[in-house]
């Protein structure tokens, strides 16, 4: 998670702590003190900052032995008694383990920028820099280093892994981005498809990640801001309009929610921020990981991947994909939720393909990954792992479902000219709440939710199959194809995919997503709606890999609000973040679902 951030590597199977609670200090002496000695050391950089970084050495000198890096903006483990990063599989390995604050961040020097832009021409100071430098002292300062160096990171620690990667240091050797922090307008936690995600943003910047700072620290700055509601429906409605937040809280002070108001299209300032146009000709390996259930940064990795596909073919890049929240996989990968799956997947990923990994590539153990298998993804509802030698997978069939007349969905098109349009008006003044769940801060078990409490609502439309007569396993993307008009000139999309249980009757979320709709043709330059005319919609819900099972019906729903992960649309072309509350009113939404005008979502299927 962006806000949530484990005190080492997720693959250390630690706990995860939360951003804003104090950092794990163990008050007695630990066996692996035994094993590894700790330094904590300033490095310098090409333009004189330095940067504080913390490095476990292990007392074994029987042989040489390789670097693993996390660089974070959440702070590393201070203090000469924090040996709580030595107690996994890496260090059974005997790794030299290395932390470092980054630019600007804690404890150490020089200015922080967020998702740091790489410089173009490689001659500037970006993370890329930072990286290389830090690379070089170590392999020439750290006693008994083999020369081979691997990062990792999850979230915003796995931006760093990846821009690392970026005109790497000779002895950078594997690079594992998880969850990766890749794309924050188009898919990655502050924006979905042009939507402002409001829930993340505003409780980021309310515990105080991106305030101002006054020079390095051990601790992370507190405004001593407080929720006045455990009910998020209620406290988001009640702040209203996005440019209340400045006034009641932020007071204009952080940077970052400025910037995110003020550049509400896909302009030079997001464009330069994600790292996927330099992934050309990359050196290092690649492993990307990602969640099915991730609610932050599912974007990230399944774009990351087919990054390197294509611009860096000869790079030994491979991705997985499993039943997992955001950095689930250091934990209890048995179940999401509810959701039980049969066995350890997250224990499986971290033994059989993390390790393996890291050890080939920085130790010359065991086996090379295979080659042909590029992808290996975990089939939710058939509880399976599945491999497959790109992703997302090429060369299978798609099987398209069609809303029809009286809300039901069939594969075969509607072949009337004039077949009825569905309606509903929304209102920014009762929103769709995202889920059922109760809680001031964003709940990922949104991610897999009974979406009945939706349905019942005359604001959302429900489109379901008749029950299937044999399991299908959709892989990959889904593609929206609306027909679609509103009576304002703006209006957002929430398309939601869901799987329906003969047996309880629950109607299981499998992925959902939104889309601003004046974004359909540009993110760049948007453009508003005609009232009234029907216009087609296009775009993508996020990859999926899960199994319909026979006797089990598909369901889409669509609605214009999913509040407050979402802000509210005013209906109205503007800049949203400084709309007036009087701005906001209702619109009739249509979806079209005639010959003329057809709707569908489309899957890629394994036969």
């Amino acid at each position: 998670m962006r806000r949530t951030l484990p005190l080492a590597f997720l693959a250390l199977s630690l706990t995860p702590v939360a951003l804003h609670s104090a950092p794990h200090r163990p008050s007695a002496a630990r066996p692996m003190e035994q094993r590894y000695t700790k330094h904590d050391v300033q490095i310098p950089m090409r333009d004189g900052t330095k940067l504080y970084t913390v490095i476990y050495t292990p007392k074994d000198t029987s042989e040489k032995h390789p670097i693993l890096m996390e660089r974070t903006p959440y702070s590393v483990p201070y203090g000469d008694d924090d040996f709580g990063p030595v107690e996994g599989s890496y260090a059974k390995e005997n790794y030299i383990l290395v932390f470092q604050d980054v630019r600007g961040k804690y404890m150490s020097e020089g200015e922080y920028e967020n998702v740091r832009p790489l410089s173009p021409d490689g001659k500037g100071i970006d993370e890329s820099s930072d990286t290389y430098d830090t690379i070089e002292w170590l392999v020439k300062n750290v006693t008994g280093n083999n020369g081979k160096v691997g990062m990792v990171g999850v979230s915003y620690p796995g931006f760093y892994a990846a821009v690392g990667a970026v005109r790497a240091h000779p002895a950078l050797k594997a690079v594992s981005p998880q969850a990766p922090v890749t794309d924050w307008f188009l898919g990655d936690d502050d924006h979905h498809n042009g939507a402002f995600m409001l829930l993340d943003n505003f409780a980021w910047c309310f515990g105080g990640f991106d305030w101002p700072r006054e020079g390095p620290s051990k601790e992370e700055f507190d405004p001593k801001l407080s929720y006045d509601s455990n009910n998020a429906y209620d406290f988001y409605l009640k702040l209203g309009a996005l440019k209340h937040a400045n006034e009641r809280f932020f007071q204009g002070k952080i940077r970052f929610w400025n910037d995110l108001i003020e550049h509400d299209t896909y302009d030079a300032f997001w464009q330069a921020r994600t790292p996927l146009p330099h992934f050309k000709n990359l050196t290092p390996a690649f492993l990307v990981v990602g969640g099915f259930f991730d609610a932050e940064d599912l974007w990230g990795p399944q774009h990351m991947i087919r990054a390197l596909q294509s611009q860096s073919p000869k790079t030994p890049a491979s991705v997985v994909i499993g039943p997992w929240s955001h950095g689930g996989w250091g934990g209890d990968g048995s179940r999401f939720h509810d959701l039980r799956f049969g066995q350890d997947t997250a224990a499986k990923f971290r033994n059989e393909m993390e390790l393996p990994f890291f050890n080939h590539y920085l130790k010359g153990k065991g086996a090379p990954p295979d080659p042909k298998v590029k992808a290996r993804v975990f089939a939710t509802g058939s509880n399976q792992w599945l491999s497959f030698s790109a992703w997302p997978p090429k060369g299978l069939p798609t099987r398209s479902f069609y809303l029809q007349p009286g809300k039901s969905l069939a594969t075969a098109p509607v072949n009337h000219e004039k077949a009825p349009a569905d309606r509903y008006v929304s209102d920014p003044a009762s929103p769709v709440p995202y889920t059922n769940f109760p809680g001031v801060r964003r709940d990922s078990r949104y991610m897999a939710e009974d979406q009945r409490f939706a349905s019942k609502r005359p604001d959302v439309l429900t489109y379901t199959t008749t029950p299937l007569m044999a399991d299908m396993t959709t892989v990959g993307a889904i593609d929206v194809d609306l027909t679609v008009a509103t009576t304002g000139t703006d209006a957002d999309w929430v398309v939601k995919v869901i799987d329906v249980s003969p047996e309880t009757g629950a109607e299981q979320l499998v992925r959902g997503d939104v889309f601003r709709g004046k974004f359909r043709k540009s993110f760049s330059k948007p453009e508003p709606f005609v009232p009234g005319k029907p216009t087609p919609l296009t775009f993508a819900l996020g990859d999926i890999c899960h199994t319909f099972k026979k006797g089990h019906r598909l369901q889409v729903q669509i609605q214009s609000s999913w509040f407050p992960l979402v802000d509210r649309n005013p209906h109205k072309f503007m800049s949203i973040g400084k709309a007036d509350d009087s701005d906001f009113v209702k619109a009739t939404q249509t979806v079209f679902h005639s010959k003329q005008f057809p709707s569908r979502v489309r899957f890629t299927v394994k036969p």
